[in-house]
């Protein structure tokens, strides 16, 4: 009996661990999402799309790490990576989850 509570436990830390991290993905890839529209839409409008991007990107709990802007006024890709602290105590696992998000013109 107590083998079989054993297994339990730690399947049920390991789901929470990755359940944790999924948290912490979608987090991140909707903030790279908005940090790279909202960079592309103040490029239009003449501002600066890295200042905007890392706005919003507070905004939503998360660090810009790089911002690019490729192109001109016309025709542009903003690049936005961000990452979101990992909610987990456990020693040599990542601490922070990055994703990233191109954007363009906004129409």
């Amino acid at each position: 009996m107590t083998g079989v509570l054993g297994v339990v436990v730690a399947l049920s830390s390991a789901a929470l661990v990755i359940a944790g991290y999924a948290v912490g993905y979608h987090r991140a890839r909707a903030a790279a999402d908005l940090s790279a529209l909202s960079g592309a839409a103040a490029f239009q409008g003449g501002r600066e799309a890295c200042a905007q991007a890392a706005r919003t990107a507070q905004q939503n709990g998360a660090r810009l790490d790089r911002c690019d802007v490729v192109g001109d006024a016309i025709d542009f890709v903003v690049t936005a990576r961000v990452s979101v602290l990992a909610r987990t105590r456990i020693p040599h696992l990542p601490r922070a989850v990055t994703a990233q998000a191109y954007a363009g013109p906004v129409q």
